[in-house]
């Protein structure tokens, strides 16, 4: 699976948060870049960096990690790995 696609099971695991609004959460998070047109580009391509998806599971409350496979952990220990 994708990294475009583990963030989109994020997204709806953690209240269905829109694509636009992750960016405009990762940009106040320090990353300025990260403007709504330029998140989406990087989910066509699907070129985001280990800081990049470190910093999505950051402001998305959860962790982002790499074992046999990547993915984002969440609190409640629930696992979204592609």
């Amino acid at each position: 699976m994708g990294k475009a696609k583990i963030i989109r099971l994020l997204l709806v695991e953690q209240g269905n948060i829109s694509e636009a609004e992750l960016a405009r959460r990762l940009v106040t998070a320090g990353l300025p870049t990260m403007s709504p047109q330029n998140f989406s580009q990087k989910m066509k391509r699907e070129t985001f960096s280990d800081e990049e998806l470190c910093k999505i599971a950051e402001v998305m409350d959860a962790e982002y990690f790499v074992e046999h496979r990547e993915g984002f952990r969440l609190k409640d220990g629930k696992i979204i790995e592609g």
